[in-house]
């Protein structure tokens, strides 16, 4: 049971104690016992729980035992009564409420005297009045009138306004059904206010309504279906010229059920219209008083209620002299706004303009002749009074005022919390406010003047009541009452009449009376309410005892009686009988009176809202557009649906939130949240999203995860997400909307009115799948007028775009593509760590598989491979699937190997064996059950597989590999589709049973990945080969170890035996389609090169069958790709006349490669290894080398940059001469000299035709660019100049001096119009505004000044009065209403250009900036100090990036024209580009070997041109990033490398903290043994090779099995990191040397430490064992060697006399000497015996970092810091030679086997060969982008053979053929290109930039030109005519060469010909005469 609103004495309940309040509610329930009368009893029923409700708020349970069983004893009873009247639910609650304030007192203990209280004063007890008594008022019998009723509290029915009524619920019945059309504005707000109502649906007491909202699923989502039907029904007004009084009463209807934003439009429509109104409209007016009198709260802030207020004010005095007419709703309307401002505690209005003038105005109002207009001018004047002015004196009048305002402004919480009490003793505060302040001799609460009926006049009565000079608590009390009417709380509005002390105010009583002539009139209100208020008029009518009404209330109420009796759906029969009481009760002198206002013609006295509407209505008009959020709706249900159905088809119940990074070239650990950025992209101004990543990397899940949270959001009428499955639309570049549209079944006339009005998020998915080109965006015409509205978010994988991609989704063309910032792209990242720990254990939790999530760690952990696979979010969910199948976690699974297309392979073995399973399961019919059996028994999961890759080749077929594949069994039947999705019982059963999804007709593959398997297996399926015979091999190897089809014939071990060596199956789909383009695709065969050497033979059979046909072509072009890819090296491969256009070769290894006449047309050579290889007569048209030549200059590059339109590029130099260049050719176009010695400054006009300089002989030079253009020598400066810069159209040039002053100057003719001086030191800087009306200067005064172009005058001095630093650089920001200011101690200022004032001081910055660049949006500017940081600052937020790495002086700094790329030149010779938003480096340019002085974005940000000291100009393509890094390779610097013992593995060692172990034939990653996190220090092979230990950063030494790849030891005992490690000769013992200054000795057996040898006092840097194993010798930081003894681990020796570090000790072959090597610079030999130092080598005077020893002894071979080799007799200690040539450090050092030569290894990234006989260069190998770190020589095969371990992460093998003659057998690659000693000559079809390129790189030999090229298509056309004369068949010959062959006759010679210059001769003829192509 509620609790019910008090009764008039309940209102007093506060001021008693509890006992008194305990003894109230018994003598209440005893008064219900013993009455028969059931409402009253009901009534007493309620006051009695309205009293123990308040000992429940007023005190805790009591401590008495006896009051709280009293407690208990008056809940009993109250449920007993309750349950008399049939209140079940009500009895219940109350009794548990007794039990729980304790027991039931016996009735016969029960009191009958009430002596709890103690002061009888207090003692309440009131009795019931007789039945008869319709006032209902309890009193008590021994009460008296005073006690229970004060003088100021009135005597009126409890019945009247007893339940509250529900808050604007319009008396109108809502539809029967949600989805019928509403017939009118009120029926839409009622259904509104029902939605929006905080009443619960049962407490709703009509019918109808209850009805509605039960049938309503979904209340949100009908709430937004009607909320956009208010919308519509606004704007349809707003759009509505005359705005009648119907167009307003309908749209006013709504003002209580909008939403903020509707409300404060339709606000602002109404004050416009007013405004816009000649005429005052009062309806319109009326409208705009009721939308602020409705408003919700926050709905208008103080602004706009000033805003509303001053226009107000000012229609009012032009309103002053008009008709009451217009005068009355104008000022209601200004009341209606005060009220807002009195209700948000609005202060400070503007006395002068705004608050006086108004009290000014209403005062005036008080001579009217009109009654109304008196009293709504004194209610907006006292509303007024509590809106505070701005006035100076407000603060003494607030302090005396205080209680005043503490009662208007703390009062309206009150009201709203309903606390009745709170606000009448408020009131109280206000009147004794105002009463201190006013000295009022007669208080308010006394009322106004008590007018008698003496016959004085209704509007002086009225006037003598009011006034206009002092606060008045009525006001207060009306504004109370509103609220409480507002809301519906009618019996608190009842009960607040009753009690408040202004009651009796004259002025209360007509406000009063004009709310309850409202409440009558207005339709929201139900019958009963409005019937009451009807009632409440006559009851204050009739009781002068309690009202002491006066005559002119009187009058007014029956003025608003009388009105009431005209208004339709009022209950006029009831206002009748009240008006004739009130007659009766009167004498003739009242009667007369109330004749005459009946027939009155003044105003009506209460505001009436009409329901009437026009017709049609504004919602007739709305609804006449077509209807669409009903199928909105059924779209989303549909999308839902479609989601639950895929996640159980797909069993995908995990999602972990992606990660993501801002572009490709971003480090995948700089990320973001995905989902946050891309809800940043939804509320931002930008248009199109661009989300790229790998295939699995989850971006369909994502932008599924994605839709379903936007669906979840929105609210009808909002912006509609629309997902777009890309691949299911036909051609989705036009009109991709309505295609989507129409699918999901929406009628054109729903597509039309989604295209004019709604705005939608495209979700589009699967741009690569869809194989498209074109910019959906700008095909689509989005956001342009009259097309479709919206946002665009576009996924496409990452390797499907090339470098230059983002003009493809911009919106622009790709010439004048719009703002960037209107575009934002990220790349979707692999699984962090973390992630891939959330998702085992959801996944765990969620499917609870055969493992544990522990299960799924520690596979991760023990197999690398699976690790990096798993960081793929497809590939994890394939891998926790299948890997329970694929591993037995009882046996050591460190050696599993795990590749993707074995994760695939069981994966659709397993998906096959599953579906298999529930068609067992499933109910078949007798047909089907037969076919089932059959495919069972010849195997249905085999069946399976040949399905899918039948399927999969088809689709790549026939559709190009598009993924989705539309079926209709009528329109397809008989072709190729219905092989696969028709009603055959075996296809249908193998199509259930396989991983395809299906969506009506549409059928795909759950995942595209699967498709591209598919195909893969379609061109090798291991199983399909395992059991054919084997023939002889007819594609030996030749050559060198690794190399292919080479020269000298080899066996080579394969993976399966017998290899079947055949033709390669011709219908394979390499034959008919090019898979270059398809990564993924070729991925999977990649694996399968690696896994199965039979695949590998057939991929070389194609490229040998192409070199004899042209068919073969593409099957060899798809062959060579996929081989490059798999790291298949063809050094030295005969490869003569193959033919493999389109081929991607990046990063391949083709070193002394023959490919004399091949057809390499189009080939991608991007980073591929051609040294020595033979090109000549090559066919080389479109070949990408993915490098430009460099411009080779004359002297130092100081400057270089781009015309605007990217045409022409000039470059000025030290010299001063100035070459300008076309970008097309890069030929030199003009040059042009000047004897001012170098370039100081070098700007292009905007127009590109000119160029200015500025030299050291103070002049400006303007160059013409083209061949007419004229020159001028601009002179008149007396200094150096500092800057140039053109005007935004290029018709002037500024230029600032050293010589204070600056220079404005005409272009055309080359005069001086304007000097500018002022400043008094060096001028630094010039730049002109965007604007072209200013230009900025910057000074060593310490100044930025501006200048007017058109005067000399400076406009504005900048400056800081705290800084007078020199002031370097200044530059407008791109919108020209900001200026960047640059100062030498570290500061920049952006100062407003308009007005003078320093906005931002952005950073301290470091000795010394760089001038300031501008980012091309105005919101970042870039800079550089020379601290050797790039330095990135937000303007706004202040926020930046300092970007580290370079290592000497920053010399420029550039923006790339989309401002996403900052590119920086530096002293250290390299050029950086980085990312602008995170400040990441994506690539570092280090071509040059001189300072960079200068670098340059092109126009279109596609090129980078650097200039440096070292004379050139280098080019560089932005987006190219370095070509794809084969996966076996190192990641990072090779510190070192080892030879196994037997020869035939590599080890090494890297920063990347990995080991890997090397094929030594093949050059094949065998294993990788992944280190410790901290990394990896040395490794070594135990003698047997069996084993390898490793020693780690963190001071452990792990040893591993070499075969396995399983660690099965872990030694820790070191404290740092390990330096040196060494096996025993006899491989049973280990030891270490660490940074801990200790040598620990292990047994390899048990990993036990058998000593540890201490005695070094600092770190020891070597270990090495004697020959014999007995002993041990080290070397330390602390100069010493030492010499151990293994067995005892005693120190033998201590070999002192280094004075520094010593770095690396050996023994000697014969174990009687040890040699050192130091810092010091010397070696010593030492006698291992005697312990005496024997020799001392080395006078260099640079440190020693490795010596060896020669195999006989005899030598020791040393290199040093200085680049020297030293070759030394151990004998005698003579020195034999020292070897010079290299030019950097000698790193590592080592003698062949035989003894003979020694190879020695540099930083100066070269290896050299010496013979030790003559001591001559026997060879070098230079071929080395980074420095040599360690050389191993290795005996196997019976050659010899160099390792190299390189500090890029190169790890290379090449062999001794000769002493002179050295041959590369295979190498890690890093994408660096190189064409050294490659063979061009004669190459057709290369470019002149190719050309250049490969001269520059070291190729030789001359490429055919372009005169020979013709020469011989001249040649060859004649031998092509005179093939076509002498063909046999003439029907041909004759119209081929008369220009009338048909294209079937042309095709069919072209079949016939092998030649193809000669088809493309004969294709030439034809299109010229046929114009055919």
């Amino acid at each position: 049971m509620k609790a019910r609103n008090s009764s008039i004495i309940s209102l007093r309940r506060g001021n008693l104690s509890m006992q008194k309040v305990i003894d109230l509610a018994i003598v209440y329930l005893e008064n219900a016992e013993k009455l028969e009368d059931p409402d009253i009893r009901l009534l007493l029923c309620y006051d009695a729980e309205l009293s123990l409700s308040q000992v429940k708020k007023t005190a805790k349970l009591p401590e008495d035992k006896a009051m709280s069983d009293r407690v208990a004893d008056a809940y009993w009873r109250l449920g007993d009564l309750m349950d008399d009247h049939n209140h079940k639910s009500e009895a219940q609650a109350f009794h548990k409420k007794a039990e729980k304030w304790g027991d039931r007192i016996p009735e016969t203990s029960q009191p009958t005297e009430h002596t709890h209280s103690t002061d009888p004063e207090d003692s309440v007890q009131p009795a019931p009045q007789s039945a008869t008594d319709t006032s209902a008022v309890v009193q008590s019998p021994n009460a008296s009138q005073d006690e229970l009723q004060p003088s100021n509290t009135a005597m009126i029915s409890q019945e009247i306004f007893l339940p509250n009524a529900c808050p604007f619920v319009i008396n109108v019945q809502p539809p029967k059904d949600a989805d019928i059309r509403l017939k009118d504005t009120l029926q839409l707000a009622c259904c509104l206010g029902l939605l929006q109502s905080s009443i619960g649906v049962d407490d709703i007491p009509d019918l109808g309504a209850r009805t509605w909202l039960k049938a309503i699923n979904d209340k949100s989502e009908e709430e937004e279906r009607l909320m956009a039907l208010a919308t519509g029904v606004i704007r349809v007004f707003k759009n509505d010229k005359s705005k009648d009084s119907k167009a307003v009463t309908e749209v006013a209807h709504l003002a209580h059920v909008l939403e903020k934003d509707d409300f404060r439009n339709l606000v602002n429509e109404f004050i416009s219209g007013i405004d816009d109104l000649v005429l005052l409209d009062v309806h319109q007016l009326d409208g705009l008083a009721h939308l602020i009198q409705g408003a919700k709260t926050g709905y208008l802030v103080t602004d706009d209620l000033v805003k509303i207020l001053e226009f107000l004010s000012t229609r009012l005095t032009g309103t002053h002299q008009q008709s009451t007419e217009h005068l009355y709703p104008l000022t209601m309307a200004v009341s209606r706004v005060l009220d807002a401002m009195v209700d948000a505690g609005v202060e400070d209005v503007d006395r002068e303009k705004l608050h006086q003038p108004l009290s000014s105005y209403l005062d005036e109002l008080q001579k009217s002749s009109h009654a109304y207009l008196v009293y709504q001018a004194a209610y907006a004047y006292q509303a007024l009074l509590c809106v505070p002015d701005n006035e100076t004196l407000v603060q003494a009048t607030i302090r005396r005022t205080g209680k005043v305002m503490q009662g208007v402004f703390g009062l309206v919480s009150a009201v709203k919390g309903l606390d009745v009490n709170g606000f009448i003793e408020g009131l109280g505060k206000i009147q004794e406010g105002a009463n201190e302040i006013l000295q009022v001799a007669k208080t308010v609460y006394d009322g106004a003047k008590a007018l008698k009926e003496s016959g004085q006049g209704f509007l002086d009565c009225l006037k003598e009541g009011l006034s206009f000079e002092r606060k008045r608590a009525w006001y207060t009390a009306l504004r109370g009452a509103d609220l409480l009417i507002r809301d519906g709380h009618f019996t608190e509005f009842r009960d607040l009449v009753y009690e408040v002390p202004c009651r009796r105010d004259v002025t209360f009583q007509w406000g009063l009376c004009q709310r309850l002539g409202e409440i009558a009139a207005s339709p929201k209100w139900d019958a009963g309410t409005r019937r009451d208020a009807i009632t409440f008029l006559g009851e204050i009518y009739r009781n002068n005892q309690d009202w002491d009404n006066q005559a002119i209330i009187k009058q007014w109420i029956v003025d608003i009686l009388l009105q009431l009796t005209t208004l339709a759906g009022c209950d006029t029969q009831s206002t009748q009988d009240i008006l004739s009481n009130l007659q009766k009760d009167g004498d003739a002198k009242r009667q007369t009176s109330h004749q005459a206002r009946k027939n009155s013609t003044e105003l009506s006295p209460i505001v009436v809202t009409s329901e009437a509407v026009g017709n049609p209505s504004l919602l007739d008009r709305v609804q006449e557009r077509t209807e669409v959020e009903g199928s909105l709706r059924q779209l989303k249900k549909q999308r839902m649906k479609e989601r639950e159905q895929r996640l159980k088809e797909r069993g995908e119940g995990v999602y972990i939130s992606p990660q993501a990074k801002a572009n490709l070239q971003t480090r995948d650990d700089v990320r973001f949240t995905l989902m946050n950025k891309v809800d940043e992209f939804i509320e931002s101004d930008q248009k199109v999203f661009l989300l790229l990543g790998d295939s699995g990397a989850g971006k369909s899940t994502f932008v599924r995860e994605l839709e379903g949270q936007l669906w979840d959001k929105y609210k009808g009428g909002s912006v509609i997400p629309l997902f777009i499955n890309l691949p299911a639309i036909d051609k989705p570049e036009y009109d991709m909307i309505a295609k989507q549209l129409r699918k999901a079944e929406f009628t054109e006339p729903q597509i039309r009115e989604l295209k004019i009005n709604r705005e939608f998020i495209l979700i589009c998915d699967g741009y690569d799948e869809s194989q498209q080109t074109q910019n959906l965006y700008t095909c689509n015409r989005l956001n342009q007028p009259g097309e479709w509205s919206g946002k665009m978010l576009i996924s496409c994988r990452s390797e499907y775009l090339g470098n230059d991609y983002q003009y493809r989704f911009q919106p622009g063309d790709r010439n004048h593509q719009a703002d960037s910032g209107l575009f934002q792209e990220a790349v979707v990242t692999s699984f962090s760590a973390g992630q891939v720990e959330a998702y085992i254990s959801a996944y765990v939790k969620k499917y609870q598989p055969l493992w544990k999530a522990e299960d799924y760690e520690n596979a991760l952990k023990q197999i690398p491979s699976l690790n990096d696979l798993v960081k793929n979010p497809f590939l994890m969910s394939l891998s926790l699937d299948v890997l329970p199948r694929m591993i037995d976690l009882g046996k050591d699974i460190s050696a599993v190997g795990i590749t993707r297309t074995a994760l695939y392979d069981q994966f659709i073995e397993h998906w096959l064996e599953r579906g298999k399973k529930r068609l067992q399961e499933k109910a078949l019919s007798p047909q089907a059950r037969a076919a089932f059996e059959s495919l069972i028994d010849e195997g249905f999961t085999r069946n399976g597989i040949d399905y899918l890759k039948k399927l999969c080749a088809t689709i790549y077929k026939e559709q190009s590999g598009q993924p989705i594949v539309t079926y209709s069994r009528y329109k397809d039947e008989g072709s190729w589709k219905s092989e696969f999705f028709g009603r055959d019982d075996e296809k249908q059963l193998l199509r259930e049973a396989s991983p395809l999804t299906r969506n009506g007709n549409q059928h795909r593959f759950i995942h595209r990945s699967l498709l591209e398997y598919g195909v893969a297996l379609a061109i090798f399926d291991p199983q399909d080969w395992k059991e054919r015979p084997a023939p002889e091999s007819t594609l030996a190897r030749r050559g060198s170890v690794s190399s292919v089809m080479s020269s000298d014939e080899q066996e080579e071990p394969n993976d399966i035996s017998p290899i079947v060596a055949q033709k390669p199956p011709p219908e394979s789909p390499l034959t008919w389609r090019s898979f270059v383009k398809e990564p993924s695709v070729l991925q999977f065969l990649e694996e399968r090169v690696q896994q199965e050497g039979l695949f590998k033979q057939q991929l070389l059979g194609y490229i040998e069958l192409s070199k004899e046909d042209k068919k073969w072509r593409t099957a060899a072009a798809n062959a060579i790709t996929i081989l490059v890819r798999a790291g298949v090296q063809f050094n030295g491969a005969k490869l003569q006349g193959i033919q493999i256009p389109k081929a991607n070769l990046s990063s391949g290894v083709f070193d002394s490669a023959q490919l004399q006449g091949a057809d390499l047309r189009y080939v991608n050579f991007r980073g591929a290894w051609l040294r020595g290889a033979n090109l000549s007569n090559a066919l080389m048209t479109g070949v990408q080398f993915g490098e430009l030549p460099f411009l080779e200059q004359d002297s130092k590059v100081e400057l270089c940059t781009y015309s605007p339109d990217g045409n022409t590029f000039a470059v000025g130099l030290s010299s001063g001469k100035i070459n300008v260049y076309s970008t097309s050719t890069w030929d030199i176009l003009r040059t042009h000299e000047s004897n001012g010695g170098r370039v100081a400054s070098l700007v292009f006009s905007p127009t590109s035709s000119q160029l200015a300089s500025a030299d050291r002989n103070f002049a400006v030079r303007l160059w013409g660019v083209g061949a007419e253009s004229r020159s001028h020598i601009l002179t008149g400066h007396s200094n150096w100049i500092k800057g140039i810069v053109y005007s935004p159209h290029g018709h002037r040039v500024a230029s600032a001096s050293a010589d204070k002053t600056l220079k404005l100057w005409d272009v055309e003719t080359g005069a001086c119009r304007l000097t500018f001086t002022g400043h008094t030191d060096c001028v630094t800087s010039v730049d002109y505004s965007s604007r072209g009306n200013q230009i900025a200067s910057s000074s060593n005064d310490g100044t930025v000044r501006l200048w007017s172009t058109d005067t000399e005058e400076c406009s504005r001095i900048l400056s800081d009065p705290d800084n007078n630093s020199w002031v370097t650089s200044v530059r407008y920001s791109p919108q020209g209403n900001q200026v960047t200011s640059v100062s030498w101690d570290e500061t920049m200022f952006i100062w407003d250009v308009d007005k003078g004032d320093l906005l931002y001081t952005l950073a301290k910055y470091g000795n010394g900036v760089t001038p300031v660049m501008y980012s091309p949006n105005g919101q970042q500017v870039a800079s550089a100090n020379v601290d050797k940081a790039v330095l990135l600052w937000n303007i706004k937020s202040g926020e930046g990036h300092t970007l580290l790495g370079h290592t000497s002086e920053i010399t420029s700094v550039a923006y790339s024209h989309l401002g996403d790329l900052v590119v920086s030149a530096s002293s250290d010779k390299s050029v950086r580009l980085w990312d602008a938003d995170t400040g990441v480096c994506h690539q570092i340019l280090t071509d040059h070997s001189e300072s960079v002085s200068s670098a340059a974005f092109s126009p279109n940000g596609d090129q980078i041109a650097s200039g440096s000291y070292d004379k050139t100009v280098r080019l560089w393509e932005v987006r190219a990033g370095k070509p794809r890094h084969v996966s076996s390779g190192h990641s990072s610097n090779v510190q070192e490398v080892v030879c196994s013992p037997n020869g035939g593995q590599v080890a090494s060692l890297s920063d990347d903290k990995t080991v890997r172990l090397w094929d030594m034939a093949t050059g094949r990653c065998h294993l990788v043994l992944q280190g410790d996190n901290e990394g990896v220090s040395r490794v070594v092979y135990s003698p047997r090779g069996d084993q390898i230990a490793i020693g780690s950063v963190n001071g452990e030494v792990q040893q591993w099995n070499v075969e396995t790849g399983a660690r099965f030891q872990t030694m820790r005992s070191h404290s740092a990191k390990v330096n040196s490690i060494a096996y025993s000769p006899q491989g049973d013992q280990l030891a270490s040397a660490s940074d801990d200054y200790e040598v620990r000795l292990w047994d390899v057996g048990s990993g036990y430490c058998r000593f540890t040898l201490t005695g070094h006092t600092g770190p020891v840097s070597d270990v090495v064992y004697s020959p014999a194993g007995t002993c041990l010798a080290s070397c330390s930081e602390d100069t010493t060697v030492r010499l151990w003894d293994v067995k005892t681990g005693v120190c033998i020796h201590i070999f002192g006399g280094h004075t520094k570090p010593v770095y690396m000790v050996v023994y000697s072959p014969q174990g009687d000497q040890v040699a050192s090597a130091s810092e010091d610079t010397t070696v010593r030999l030492w006698d291992v015996k005697t312990g005496k130092r024997l020799h001392i080598f080395g006078d260099r005077g640079k440190p020693v970092y490795c010596v060896t020893y020669s195999p006989n002894g005899g030598q020791i071979v040393s290199g040093s810091q200085d680049g020297t080799v030293q070759l030394w007799n151990t004998e005698s200690g003579e020195p034999l030679w020292t070897l010079t040539g290299h030019s950097g450090q000698v790193n590592s050092i080592v003698y062949s086997p035989q003894g003979d030569m020694v190879a020695s290894a540099s930083s100066d990234k070269s290896i050299r060969l010496w013979n030790v006989v003559s001591g001559q260069c026997q060879a070098v190998i230079d071929d080395f982008q980074a420095r040599i770190n360690d050389i191993a020589w290795i005996m196997a095969s019976g050659g010899n053979f160099l390792a190299a371990a390189c500090g890029d992460g190169v790890v290379g093998v090449w062999q001794l053929m000769t002493d002179d003659e050295v041959r590369l057998c295979w190498r890690t690659r890093t994408g660096e290109l190189n064409v050294k000693t490659a063979i061009v000559q004669h190459a057709r079809g290369l470019s002149k930039l190719d050309k250049l390129l490969l001269k520059q790189l070291g190729a030789i030999g001359d490429p055919a030109s372009r005169f020979q090229e013709a020469g011989k298509k001249v040649t060859t056309m004649l031998s092509v005519v005179s093939e076509l004369k002498g063909s046999s068949d003439t029907a041909l010959m004759d119209p081929v060469l008369s220009g009338g062959a048909s294209v079937e006759q042309l095709e069919r010679w072209l079949e016939q010909s092998r030649s193809p210059l000669c088809q493309d001769i004969v294709a030439a003829i034809v299109k010229s005469i046929h114009g055919y192509k």
